[in-house]
């Protein structure tokens, strides 16, 4: 019998899952996610699971891992200072292709450098430039590198990594090594988010394994990456960023094996995020233009995936403007009410307590901070230090935390620093109110909406009579939000070209009305034409309105609520090479490979060449990530250009995939 252990650690819940001989899940568990040290819930979820089950820990022949943690970093804006070394580029370019939104205030050096198309140098490397900018950014946690055409011949971001990692000893990350496509600005964006998730990923990892060895567990740990395929924990230490979207694609893996569908959408909540992909012919769908994540797209190969900053812990915004009033979701995750009661319940309900009692709701009411420990503090402002002085180790209502509007940014950069954690009312505090959930304190949550329930629309009645009411405003409007989500994906999806935007078919008038079954002079129908799977440990509690909202079946298998852990385990151990030969000149190949370009005089050697190069890197890593029975595909895509009658030779990629099963040792 082989036992295989599968732990998701998502922004709310760890989950754990024990998987027998690949084909049946004997036992499963939940713990909080311990963000201070993940591996504390970690920990707490296998030791509940291994009780479950009844088994030890070294019958455990393999343990995988898939996260949210990079997903949510990077749709909540966190993670380490890093800096971006950006080689034979113009300063202009920062703006112009989105880089200084990702740098979000942090540091970058334009300095000369770079290659050509075909491979040569354009202008050496400015070593002086990037030794002084070292010698003045001392508080950089991280480093990325992006050289022009670096695809092309990457002996600039070698070097510039070498000098980067002798003068520092930070993690560099170089733009070539994460795609072989051209497109720099692109690559540098996603060179900038891996080296912001080096830290985090590192740590969670790292923390995870000794948790394993604490736990008396020795098997070797795998990492889901963001197509669905797994990686060795050493290989996504390296590259992180190739595990965003790692939990939402395990979960696409999950509710394959879960359900056996062919064609279905699969809708994932969670606690910061709603994730919506779809399976055609039983297989998830890559995006071809990379994953997008936080408003960024990467070069990063991972599950066509609409990820939304909507879950059970997302912010509930009041909209007070117009005369009825409401209620909007997201995208921030916040502490539910209910949740930092159950950890601080004097100093809570002494505060929700006051608050009830005055006259007015006050504009921080049902909203407190606290210091996540553990987290790098590295290269804050005087306002910023300030409140963290004043938060200390304790659990605050806002109102006493800030004293000054000016604080309120302040506030704002530690909690995209992932410094601070603020509460608020959320779905999950509606679920307490309305008896579908009883996880944490629901007199707290009962008592956080009837707060918010006071508030006053445009009419000047209150937005709600009962903080039951507003609960139901609350999971009504998730349910609406979902429904969207799931609509743009499928418009998104559709075979045919609407030529309008998905977003906007999903808010169409006529799709509304058509859900809605409009009967006047028209007759106007409209549903979902598909399954949806549903999964999440709440889609029990909110999918089945979404099913009736958008005329579909819904299916919510068992084990929805631990699908991530489950695609954990069932995955593959898969890597990928790609390389490019070129052809400079007539009658001249050039191979461009990780040590400089080679050139030969037939295309077919060339070729031959990088696909012997290629095939014994993927193999090689997936041979020493784990796996067995490996297998190896190639794909050739040859460019031509038809002149004067004759097929002449442009360009080609190749790409190798190699993969096979984890080896797993019989318990």
């Amino acid at each position: 019998m082989a036992l295989a252990l599968g732990v998701d650690t998502g922004g709310t819940y760890t989950d754990a899952v024990l998987i027998r001989d690949e084909s049946e899940v004997i036992a499963s568990a939940k713990s909080l996610t311990t963000r201070a040290d993940l591996a504390i819930g970690l920990g707490k979820a296998i030791s509940a699971v291994l009780e479950q089950a009844q088994v030890s820990p070294d019958q455990i022949s393999m343990a995988s891992l898939s996260t949210t943690l990079a997903t949510n970093a990077l749709v909540e804006g966190q993670g380490g200072r890093v800096a971006l070394i950006y080689i034979g580029f113009k300063e202009a370019d920062l703006e112009k292709h989105g880089l200084r939104d990702a740098l979000k205030g942090d540091p970058a050096l334009v300095i000369g450098g770079g290659h050509t198309h075909a491979g040569g140098e354009a202008k050496s490397l400015d070593v002086d430039g990037l030794e002084a900018f070292l010698a003045s950014h001392k508080d950089v946690s991280g480093f990325a590198v992006a050289a022009q055409f670096a695809t092309r011949n990457p002996a600039h971001e070698l070097q510039a990594a070498r000098i980067i990692a002798e003068k520092t000893g930070a993690p560099v990350t170089c733009s070539h090594q994460l795609s072989a496509k051209l497109n720099g600005p692109k690559r540098a964006v996603t060179a900038v988010l891996n080296a912001r998730l080096i830290g985090m990923i590192d740590r969670l990892i790292g923390r995870a394994q000794d948790q394993l060895i604490d736990l008396g567990i020795t098997a070797p740990m795998m990492v889901v990456r963001g197509d669905g395929a797994l990686m060795s924990a050493e290989q996504a230490r390296e590259r992180p960023i190739e595990t965003i979207l790692s939990g939402p694609a395990a979960s696409i893996v999950g509710a394959s094996w879960l359900t056996g569908v062919e064609n279905a959408l699969v809708s994932d909540i969670g606690g910061t995020t709603t994730d919506v992909a779809l399976i055609r012919d039983g297989k998830p769908a890559i995006d071809p233009a990379g994953a997008q994540v936080g408003g960024f797209r990467t070069m990063v190969e991972a599950v066509a995936m609409r990820t939304h900053g909507l879950g059970g812990d997302s912010q509930v915004h009041v909209v007070t403007e117009g005369l009825g009033g409401g209620v909007f979701l997201g995208p921030r995750r916040v502490l539910p009410v209910s949740l930092i009661a159950a950890e601080a319940p004097e100093v809570v309900h002494a505060v929700l307590d006051s608050q009830l009692r005055a006259t007015t709701v006050g504009e921080h009411d049902t909203r407190f901070a606290r210091r996540v420990p553990g987290i790098n503090a590295d290269g804050l402002g005087a306002r910023e230090e300030t409140l963290l002085e004043r938060l200390g180790e304790s659990v605050l209502p806002l109102s006493d935390l800030l004293r000054t509007r000016m604080e309120n940014g302040a506030l704002s950069r530690l909690v995209d620093r992932g410094i601070v954690q603020v509460s608020g009312v959320t779905p999950s505090d509606a679920s307490h109110v309305l008896g579908r959930l009883d996880a944490w304190d629901a007199e707290a949550a009962h008592k956080a909406l009837e707060l918010v329930a006071r508030k006053r629309v445009g009419t000047g009645d209150r937005l709600a009579s009962t903080p039951e009411q507003l609960a139901q405003m609350i999971v009504d409007q998730l349910t609406e939000q979902t429904s969207l989500t799931l609509l743009e994906t499928a418009f998104a999806e559709e075979a045919e070209d609407f030529g309008v935007p998905s977003a906007d078919l999903a808010r169409h008038v006529l799709t509304q009305r058509g859900l809605a079954k409009h009967r006047g002079l028209l007759a106007l129908d409209a549903a979902l034409n598909v399954d949806v799977v549903g999964l999440g440990a709440s889609a029990p509690s909110y999918y089945p309105a979404v099913g009736e909202r958008l005329h579909c079946n819904m299916v919510l298998p068992e084990h929805a609520g631990v699908a991530n852990a489950i695609g954990a385990v069932v995955g593959r151990l898969t890597l990928r090479r790609s390389g490019t030969v070129t052809s400079p000149s007539e009658g001249r190949f050039r191979v461009h490979l990780e040590d400089g370009p080679q050139d030969f005089t037939e295309s077919d050697k060339a070729l031959a060449l990088l696909e012997t190069v290629l095939r014994d890197q993927a193999e090689g890593a997936v041979r020493q990530a784990g796996a067995a029975d490996i297998r190896v595909v190639v794909d050739r895509d040859i460019r031509t250009a038809r002149i004067e009658a004759q097929d002449v030779f442009v360009e080609a990629l190749i790409t190798v995939e190699a993969s096979g099963r984890p080896r797993v040792a019989s318990g």
